[in-house]
């Protein structure tokens, strides 16, 4: 028994690989622009050439419509590109129009229609009217299009530093995030590009003017020759016959033209916005005095003598009804608004766990002002919180090599007005206040002469200052205090809780995008090292105790490479630092030396050190003191009178001690000297010049 049912023929594979390039837009673009040049060369029968028109007409209606329906001009970007190829496919019209005119005295059955039903038959009217739509498109549309074009093009280059110093100031303020800012660079970038693109495209539209002027002389003269020596018609039926069909020709093709070149026009006049043309213009006209005003006055002029009354009746009573609409409108809206305005709106709280898991994240750092120092973050203002913000990212990154995270700023209605409060990682770290109004003027080591101000302290160091008016900086500055802006003294607070927090800035998912940059630029340096060695958190801590102690971490090549050599036989971070440390002496005495290449530092006495030495323990897998409390007392208090007669020199409070005692001296003293400097005799570079100016010796 056979089976009936017909087999499925295999599918073509000619027809599959033509369904493939059709899907390619790229491929369908190339060949329509292979047929607009093919439309130049190859003569069209009269079918073809009215589809040609049919199809240019609805393309420029879409394109008027376009424009007025988007909400900005770069959802319209491709903009300068059509416009280009419309006029190449009106161009293709022309030839081909042109050709079928001068060979067969026809042009198909748009155009002459055009010819016919639009100028009434009479070739006069119809090159009057021809030459009025290229004035009107030629000298007021193309014209206005292209100087706006041309406007607009400068202006968006004059203002794109202003516009990325903004991007730069909201993602320093974590109003947005680097995603963000690149897609606003972006879109800046494609402004720019587009204005600039218009101001060219409009000499498109202007050529082709031109040249539709040049083809309607060159196919009447030339028609009216073939006319009369070709085909032997008299002058009259000669002239009757192809200046109507050259006519037809030029209104069929000019008049998608004009509608392009009035697209053009509304889309460089057109702002961005947040609906579309038409509800944008109702909206700004809606307005019920000018409505009821003019209504008023049209509806005086009806009864001027000689004026005919029925048009301005009926405008007056246009204008009438759209006042009272507008009215309405606007009375409904207020009755709105006043009703939302009773409404008590709750700020909305988490409520399910996908909300309350949005709070886990902390953020880095933050900066929480009261509501009188908001306007240090105004972005209109020349010098604002958000560009010293910026400086000091720079700052870190020269001095450390930290990148510093987005600092999210906020206001805090309840911190007092004028107060301020820092935040590393949730928990507080600073606080202060200013007042916007005054300058801090803090006294120099010279000052004889005291001054009377709002006494207060320099919150970055603790020094003793005033707050002075403005009009006192003068005086001040010739008794010789330092006077600086209350954004100069926020700035530089912020700038030392960094510092002094840079340890708990650097995050594990930062270091790891400090490697990725790294592998790309010095693949060897990281391969080997990470993961094999060791893990990431391993490499964090190393980098983390670096910063505890200001050490800059720039050299990031550099420390993978000590680490390689010395992690085979310890893992252990603090040891690693300690490596790390002596690979970079001359780093490290070139921070704290003076002009005269010296380091000015004080030492530990003989005796203590030998104490010391013999107290040596390890703790956690680093080396700490086994002392008493008393004599750890004494130490300590023996080492700040140390540090604090190296700063009335005016040099850096550096403790200089053996290698094997360094750490362990450090931990000791890091909670009650935090801001004591502990190097190595070998951390002292090449060519540094030391000099002592004390011992600690608790025995004393």
């Amino acid at each position: 028994m056979t089976d009936s049912t017909p087999a499925l023929s295999a599918p073509n594979p000619a027809l599959l690989a033509l369904q493939s390039l059709l899907r390619s837009n790229d491929i369908v673009m190339a060949l329509s622009l292979v047929i607009l040049v093919g439309m130049l060369l190859v003569p069209l029968p009269p079918l073809l050439v009215d589809l040609a028109v049919a199809l240019s007409i609805a393309a420029s209606v879409g394109i008027v419509l376009m424009t007025m329906f988007i909400h900005q001009p770069m959802e319209f970007s491709v903009f300068p590109t059509v416009l280009l190829l419309v006029t190449l496919f009106r161009l293709g019209i022309n030839v081909s129009v042109s050709r079928l005119i001068l060979l067969s005295g026809e042009a198909g059955q748009i155009i002459e229609t055009f010819g016919n039903l639009i100028v009434g038959g009479n070739y006069v009217v119809g090159v009057v009217i021809f030459l009025i739509l290229m004035i009107i498109q030629f000298v007021v549309i193309n014209s206005g299009a292209g100087r706006v074009a041309e406007v607009a093009a400068r202006f968006t280059l004059d203002a794109m530093p202003g516009k990325q110093l903004a991007i730069d100031a909201d993602l320093n303020a974590g109003l947005i995030d680097e995603t963000q800012a690149r897609q606003r660079r972006k879109a800046i970038e494609t402004e720019a590009d587009f204005y600039g693109a218009m101001d060219g495209a409009s000499k498109f539209v202007r050529g082709d003017a031109i040249a539709a002027i040049i083809i309607m002389l060159v196919n009447i003269l030339g028609g009216f020759v073939i006319g009369v020596l070709q085909r032997g018609m008299d002058l009259s039926a000669a002239l009757q016959t192809y200046v109507l069909l050259t006519i037809g020709a030029g209104l069929a093709v000019q008049v998608p033209s004009l509608l392009v070149s009035a697209a053009a026009g509304l889309i460089v006049t057109r702002s961005t916005s947040e609906s579309s043309l038409g509800n944008e213009v109702s909206a700004q006209i809606s307005n019920f005095n000018v409505l009821a005003v003019g209504a008023l006055i049209v509806g005086l002029m009806t009864f001027v003598p000689g004026l005919p009354t029925l048009p301005f009746a009926l405008v007056a009573a246009g204008l009438g009804t759209g006042a009272y609409f507008v009215n309405r409108a606007q009375t409904q809206n207020a009755a709105q608004l006043q009703a939302q305005s009773q409404i008590s709106l709750r700020p909305a709280e988490p409520e399910t766990p996908e909300q309350m898991l949005e709070m886990v994240a902390v953020d880095p750092i933050e900066l929480e002002i009261g509501y009188s120092l908001i306007p240090v973050i105004d972005e209109d203002s020349q010098d604002n919180l958000l560009r010293r913000i910026t400086a000091i990212r720079r700052q870190l990154m020269s001095e450390l090599g930290l990148i510093l995270p987005v600092v999210r700023i906020r206001d805090n209605l309840r911190l007092p007005p004028q107060a301020y409060r820092i935040k590393i990682r949730g928990q507080e770290a600073a606080s202060g206040e200013m007042m916007l109004d005054h300058l801090l003027a803090i006294p120099g080591a010279e000052v004889e002469e005291p001054l009377s101000g709002i006494p207060t302290t320099e919150p970055a160091f603790g020094l003793p200052a005033l707050w002075l008016a403005e009009h006192e900086q003068a005086q001040a500055e010739q008794k010789g205090y330092t006077v600086v802006t209350p954004l100069s003294v926020l700035a530089t607070h912020l700038t030392e809780v960094t510092r002094q927090h840079a340890a708990d800035l650097l995050s594990r998912q930062l270091v790891q995008e400090m490697l990725n940059q790294l592998r790309q630029k010095a693949p060897a340096s990281v391969e080997g090292v990470v993961p094999d060695l060791l893990n990431l958190g391993e490499v964090q801590s190393v980098l983390r105790n670096l910063l505890r102690e200001r050490v800059p971490i720039r050299d990031l090549v550099g420390i993978l490479e000590v680490l390689a050599a010395h992690a085979p036989l310890t893992r252990e971070p603090h040891i690693l630092a300690e490596a790390v440390r002596q690979h970079m002496a001359n780093t490290i005495s070139g921070q704290y030396k003076d002009e005269a290449n010296t380091l000015h530092v004080f030492t530990l006495a003989p005796q203590l050190e030998l104490t010391l030495r013999s107290a040596l323990v390890s703790s956690e897998g680093s080396p700490a003191l086994q002392i008493d409390a008393a004599l750890a007392q004494r130490i300590l208090l023996k080492t700040g009178e140390q540090m604090e007669s190296l700063a009335q020199l005016g040099y850096f409070p550096v403790l200089l001690c053996p290698r094997e005692l360094r750490l362990a001296f450090r931990r000791l003293a890091e909670q009650s000297l935090p801001n004591l400097i502990v190097m190595a005799f070998s951390e002292v570079g090449q060519g540094t010049r030391v000099k002592a100016h004390g011992m600690v010796n608790p025995e004393a």
